[in-house]
């Protein structure tokens, strides 16, 4: 018997029973789908973090205050940061590109009927580049602007959308930021969530003498953003800043340190690898589908090659060697894992899709998992076809011929 002859005979087979070869496909399909979505949401979510890193800046380091330390034990009471530190580091650290204070406080801001209760950041003009922000509209406040205490202030890419105003509509109009009139001259670009609880795209920036002496009239900070010099390792950044605020906080040697430094990338990084694990562990999960499918297979190809038995008797009379009864039960196995495969490849595609679309998770559809998964379920069709293509094969022809 040819080859293509048996694969006609294999396809007839499939399709007097179409009902049963449909729901044979069942499980390769779920399994197939399950994989596929699956591992589009284990890939999003790693491209996610992938960007997060990436939105940071590069070789940033984060100073936040601490606890204060007596007789090696800690305290209630809290370290602040203040202006006086930011001023100390941006003078006397040598391994340092930037220094970016943040003294910040949730506050009312009104436009026309519009209230909202957001994050204003008092700031220096190069937060931008240390941070990584850019400006979509107007421009950014500069040096001069801070020394002279201006009312200005720089929305993050959110607070328009909150206020329901076009954003480039913003620009030149008067908001109040705790009951104080400021000049919007600036909208940043949208930047996403990056691993805080504070969106950076909620906040509102102004300059740091004004949120200093105009708004705020304190000078603790809630953090000091730093960028490390591009020649030089974070280690060695992180030893510079350290050697500088221990010396401003009057730590005594071999006490510990009353502020915390906090390297971003490397918290982001092991977030990246837990998500890569969890992603890996549910993948595994969705393909054991695929190995019940395959039992399902095997389970229904025995039944066939039972009730097929005097069909296989006459055709070994007829002359149909083994090889050619085990090929036919073989491409039956496989041709129903392929189509399995084929519409689990459209259904977990889909799947993805709605995921992102419906629940905005970050899914990303990766053509490799798609030819992983179709190409095992051709290997499960033919590893759960072989046992049962082995017993047809090996039917005497006399038995099968006399088979009620």
């Amino acid at each position: 018997m040819i080859v293509g002859e048996t694969v006609k005979v294999a396809l007839s087979s499939i399709r007097a029973n179409k009902l049963r070869a449909a729901l044979t496909m069942l499980g390769i399909i779920i399994g197939v789908g399950a994989v596929i979505a699956v591992v589009a949401l284990g890939t999003g979510a790693q491209k996610a973090v992938e960007d997060r890193i990436n939105a940071l800046g590069a070789n940033v380091l984060s100073v936040f205050p601490g606890q204060s330390f007596f007789g090696g034990r800690s305290s209630d009471v809290r370290v602040s940061l203040t202006v006086d530190d930011y001023e100390a580091l941006r003078r006397d650290a040598t391994q340092i590109a930037g220094v970016v204070p943040e003294l910040s406080r949730n506050m009312t801001v009104g436009y026309g009927a519009q209230n909202l209760n957001v994050s204003i950041v008092g700031t220096t003009p190069n937060f931008l580049s240390v941070k990584n922000f850019t400006v979509q509209y107007g421009e950014m406040f500069s040096t001069g602007d801070d020394g002279a205490r201006q009312r200005y202030a720089v929305l993050g890419s959110a607070i328009p959308e909150m206020l329901n105003v076009n954003p480039a509509a913003l620009l030149k109009q008067q908001i109040s930021v705790g009951g104080q009139t400021f000049e919007v001259i600036g909208i940043l670009a949208k930047k996403g969530a990056a691993m805080s609880f504070q969106n950076p795209d909620e906040q509102i920036l102004i300059p740091l003498s004004t949120a200093r002496y105009r708004l705020m009239g304190t000078d603790r900070l809630r953090q000091i953003s730093l960028q490390v010099r591009s020649d030089v390792p974070l280690e060695r950044g992180m030893v510079d800043i350290e050697r500088i605020l221990r010396r401003e906080h009057k730590v005594r040697p071999g006490g510990d340190n009353d502020f915390q430094i906090r390297n971003q990338q490397d918290i982001l990084a092991t977030q990246q690898q837990a998500t890569q694990v969890f992603g890996v562990l549910l993948a595994s999960i969705a393909a054991v589908s695929l190995i019940v499918g395959g039992i399902g297979i095997m389970n229904i190809m025995l039944v066939s090659v039972t009730e097929r038995t005097r069909e296989i008797g006459v055709r070994r009379a007829l002359g149909a060697t083994r090889l050619n009864i085990m090929s036919q039960f073989l491409i039956e196995a496989v041709v129903l894992c392929l189509l399995g495969g084929l519409f689990g490849v459209i259904l977990g595609s889909a799947s993805a899709r709605a995921m992102s679309k419906f629940l905005g998770w970050n899914t990303l559809i990766s053509p490799t998992a798609v030819a992983v998964a179709f190409a095992f379920s051709a290997l499960v069709g033919l590893f759960f076809g072989l046992w049962p293509a082995r017993r047809a094969a090996n039917l005497n022809t006399i038995d099968a011929l006399r088979y009620e």
